[in-house]
């Protein structure tokens, strides 16, 4: 597959100084490919991918904070839209780990996920908040958002637990958004240099929705109110909600049914 890449990928170009060869993204035929697949609950839909690549060939010059030049690696980054398979809930991408090209691209990392397809479903203007994303790292380059927490040897499975999260803001301007609360925050963060399979199954407990609202006044004392599933309200200065609380209400609830 020349690329499938070039193809079906939107590529959004940064301009690198210092080299004037083409730095389109041309891997080889035969170059090895990392496939994700995410598993799709009924309620959401897969994100657009974020596939980054890089070059240690086509640099640039940035500026640290204190106004210092240094020579950074070149890079891309493609939006690449994970493909249904058939009529299961699978959705699956390939992405090229050699990017080949003048500038020799490589395959950085790749930041996918899930979100509410309606999220209006839980009231009017509701919009869709965060969460439910997972970030792969291939390489040993820092990425530019989130954060690794697991490094794993070989392939990637990852089947984590959610909750639909709904939150008022009174603040400023009014907002009401439906996010996927989790183990983690935005996003999972892996290290996976060695992965050539990704696989992504996120559990959804729909039964379980958490609502919060922030405080109308801004003072001293005034926090972010959560309810949770059962019912118990905390307002003790979190600004997310506590996972393992989550946990703890739905599998007891589980275990008397």
């Amino acid at each position: 597959m020349r690329l499938a890449l070039s193809i079906s990928m939107v590529a959004v170009f940064t301009i690198l100084s210092g080299c004037r060869q083409d730095h389109s993204l041309d891997p080889p035929a035969d170059s090895e490919q990392i496939t994700v697949t995410v598993k799709v609950p009924e309620e959401l839909e897969a994100e657009t991918m974020q596939v980054m690549y890089r070059s240690t060939l086509c640099t640039f010059i940035n500026h640290d904070a204190n106004g210092e030049p240094y020579t950074r690696d070149g890079y891309q980054q493609l939006e690449l839209q994970p493909v249904r398979q058939g009529t299961t809930d699978l959705y699956q991408a390939k992405m090229a780990i050699d990017g080949g090209g003048a500038c020799k691209w490589r395959l950085s990392n790749v930041t996918f996920g899930v979100a509410y397809a309606y999220p209006t479903r839980f009231g009017e203007n509701v919009r869709y908040g965060a969460g439910g994303g997972v970030l792969v790292v291939f390489d040993h380059n820092n990425p530019s958002h989130g954060g690794v927490t697991w490094t794993v040897e070989g392939d990637l499975t990852i089947k984590k637990e959610y909750y639909p999260w709904v939150d008022e803001e009174l603040l400023g301007r009014y907002k009401k958004t439906v996010s996927l609360a989790g183990e983690g925050k935005i996003y999972l963060g892996y290290k996976a240099l060695n992965a050539r399979s990704v696989y992504f199954e996120p559990v959804v407990h729909s039964d379980f929705v958490l609502y919060s609202k922030g405080p109308a006044v801004k003072k001293d004392g005034n926090f972010t109110s959560f309810t949770y599933p059962d019912g118990s309200v905390f307002a003790d200065g979190r600004t997310h909600p506590n996972f393992r609380r989550l946990e703890a209400i739905r599998l007891a609830t589980e275990s008397k049914q």
